[in-house]
């Protein structure tokens, strides 16, 4: 979970650099969260639940959007790759490949690798800020 947060925490940060873990581990709950809500829709033919999945998908993008980013900096990768999907199926693989590609390993345009030595105290910090 602290990964998620600490990805809420930085709403609106388009720079830097981002894990992998932490943008996998973002990635799997909101899958989750966004399935649990689409089943109990479905399971109890009401629209509250439609209602609060579209407001949460509403709020959740911008956080999704810079994580992405940063995650593709991270890669070494202008956050401009964002556009490859636009390629037909080979576009949506590339990106995979990109986010599933281990980050490089010294400093880039981008900042110093997060996985650096006193990095992960870092996530221990987050809201104590």
């Amino acid at each position: 979970m602290k990964w998620y947060f600490k990805a809420i925490y930085h709403y609106f940060d388009f720079s830097g650099r981002s894990r992998r873990k932490e943008f996998w581990i973002f990635t799997l709950f909101n899958a989750i969260l966004t399935s649990v809500l689409s089943l109990l829709d479905i399971v109890l033919e009401t629209y509250i639940f439609t209602t609060i999945f579209f407001m949460y998908c509403l709020v959740i993008f911008i956080p999704s959007l810079s994580l992405l980013l940063r995650r593709l900096h991270d890669s070494g990768k202008s956050g401009w790759f964002i556009f490859i999907v636009l390629i037909p199926i080979i576009g949506w693989i590339w990106l995979l490949v990109l986010l599933w590609t281990k980050g490089e390993q010294r400093s880039n345009l981008w900042g110093e690798n997060p996985k650096g030595l006193g990095n992960d105290q870092l996530i221990n910090q987050i809201g104590k800020e």
